[in-house]
């Protein structure tokens, strides 16, 4: 199933309501175009539920109480292709000596011991044809919250906006941004 959604555009609710309701009548296997802008919807094409990670990461307690700034973690965003995710190394800065007791820390010890890196699940992904990098959104003043939402209030971080091509021409658009289609696509 993850190879079909993968080969399939992400609907919103309002997209499948419009392509199934025009499609569905006239065609025989109406049916069949129903079921499948119903799949696409549930299998992560908007806003989709966090994925479950190999170690819970609370992003309240780092981004929100301890006031951490994202680049602190993700130190590749402002000139990596990818914001990158933090090493097990660069958890182990404060981690050596901060809630050692912990068991999800004894569980990100037990990472470092071994020499191992943590298989995070993806959050935020765009299809593979889009070209995204976060340097010159940020060069644009553009914080992190207005494509990941508030990352510091959340204990598990999930996808809140589309990330599809009309919501970022919409907010290329409102900011004047380049609409040329070989800015963002490969």
């Amino acid at each position: 199933m993850q190879h079909l959604a993968a080969l399939l555009p992400r609907v919103t609710l309002k997209q499948a309501l419009i392509v199934g309701g025009a499609t569905a009548p006239p065609l025989v296997g109406g049916a069949g175009v129903l079921a499948i802008l119903l799949y696409l919807m549930a299998a992560g094409g908007t806003a989709t539920p966090a994925p479950e990670q190999p170690i819970a990461f609370d992003h309240s307690v780092h981004a929100g109480d301890a006031a951490i700034p994202c680049e602190f973690c993700h130190r590749g965003v402002g000139t990596q292709a990818a914001a990158t995710v933090p090493s097990v190394e660069q958890c182990m800065f404060c981690h050596s000596v901060v809630k050692t007791d912990s068991p999800q820390i004894q569980l990100l010890q037990a990472h470092w011991d071994t020499k191992t890196p943590v298989n995070w699940a993806r959050v935020h992904r765009v299809p593979d044809h889009v070209r995204f990098v976060h340097a010159p959104h940020i060069q644009a003043g553009v914080a992190c919250e207005t494509c990941h939402g508030d990352v510091a209030s959340m204990e598990e971080v999930k996808q809140v906006r589309s990330l599809a091509m009309g919501d970022c021409q919409g907010c290329h658009r409102e900011n004047s941004a380049s609409l040329d289609c070989a800015t963002c696509h490969k």
